[in-house]
């Protein structure tokens, strides 16, 4: 009989979460620390934010944050995004600056659903940086130079993809597009699907003319021939200024280290400037991905980048030299040369022997240590 749903059993634990074993935790600890490190390299200061906010309508995950009500009567949310947080953080903690504010964090995070693209966890962890206070071009390839490095950090080889959302927004309000039909015809682009995109435009009787635009655009993907092509296109005023953010940025950056995608329309409602995504030989999602939020009117401009840790590890595992040897010390003189040699030094608990053997057999552990000698276990 399938158990109630609301029955805690102590074997269980709740969908979209899951336990880390050592060898994974081992993993996970030594890549933050490599990122943390690598940020803090460039300028990146390192902040911490409260896991419990007050909840608030217009946050950009409210309607999938877990909610819970304190004693006092207050809603409070669980913390569901960082770049809101960090934000907040900055207005109260840095109000006069000075800018730009450098800062990188690294925590867990909650949704009540999750999407496809983080294996459906609804309990994770990221590690990112945010930009704070400034806009321009060198601070764009700024965080594209700090992004390269943290996966270089890491042994993790990518290919830094950017994108524009503004780009096909644009050319969708110089149409007059808007409502369902502009968000139908966005999702259809950054899907690259070519029937859908057809579709929206038959279904809301849109211009030919447009729809040879789109169609075009959702193919300007590769290196920096995507930027002479979508120059030529017929470009309104607000998709050409997003174009010249992307060659301004190419231009400091180097636009042949950057791959370019102008179909890249997704959260066009929450980014106002460039977007970028990480991706790496064997793994179809992005390990890291980031932009610039905030209008150019902005007195708080920022911009920044986040790495799914979960995800990362499991690359980064490939890449990362095995774990120390473990060995099971016998006495203290054993620790102190075992450590001294920068082995993992466990110590013996009894002086029952076969103990020991059956719990090293056991354990995977194939040496013993006595003072200044090692011994096999047999």
């Amino acid at each position: 009989m399938p158990r109630d749903a609301t029955e805690a059993h102590p074997m269980m634990i709740p969908e979209g979460t899951r336990d880390v074993l050592p060898p994974e935790w081992a993993w996970r600890e030594r890549v933050r620390g490599l990122l943390s490190a690598q940020f803090s390299a460039h300028g990146y200061r390192g902040v911490d934010v409260p896991t419990l906010e007050f909840q608030n309508p217009e946050h950009p995950q409210d309607a999938r944050a877990f909610k819970l009500t304190d004693v006092g009567g207050a809603v409070l949310s669980l913390r569901s995004e960082f770049t809101t947080a960090i934000t907040g953080l900055a207005r109260r903690r840095f109000p006069a600056g000075p800018f730009p504010l450098r800062l990188h964090y690294a925590g867990r995070l909650w949704l009540r659903a999750q999407a496809s693209e983080l294996g459906r966890l609804r309990e994770f962890t990221q590690v990112g940086v945010e930009l704070i206070g400034v806009r321009s071009p060198r601070a764009d390839a700024e965080l594209l130079e700090v992004a390269q490095a943290a996966m270089s950090a890491v042994g993790v080889p990518v290919e830094l993809e950017v994108g524009h959302p503004g780009f096909v927004d644009g050319l969708l309000e110089d149409a007059g597009v808007d409502g369902a039909a502009r968000d139908a015809l966005h999702r259809a682009i950054d899907r690259k699907s070519g029937p859908d995109l057809s579709d929206g435009l038959r279904v809301h009787g849109l211009l030919p003319s447009l729809g040879r635009t789109l169609h075009t655009v959702m193919d300007l993907y590769g290196g920096s021939e995507v930027l002479t092509a979508a120059r030529a296109l017929p470009l309104g005023e607000r998709a050409g200024a997003a174009l010249s953010d992307l060659e301004a940025i190419a231009a400091v950056y180097g636009p042949d280290r950057l791959l370019f995608d102008l179909g890249m329309s997704r959260r066009y409602d929450y980014y106002s400037g460039f977007i970028f995504r990480a991706y790496t030989d064997g793994q179809p999602q992005p390990v890291l991905g980031g932009g610039r939020y905030g209008g150019r009117g902005d007195e708080w401009p920022g911009a920044g980048f986040a790495v799914g840790l979960e995800r990362l590890t499991g690359v980064a595992a490939r890449h990362l030299p095995p774990e120390r040897e473990v060995v099971l010390a016998l006495d203290e003189a054993g620790v102190r040369f075992a450590q001294a040699r920068e082995l993992v030094t466990e110590r013996a608990w009894t002086e029952d022997r076969a103990e020991l053997l059956e719990y090293a057999r056991a354990r995977g552990i194939v040496r013993l240590v006595r003072g200044d000698a090692f011994e096999a276990v047999p």
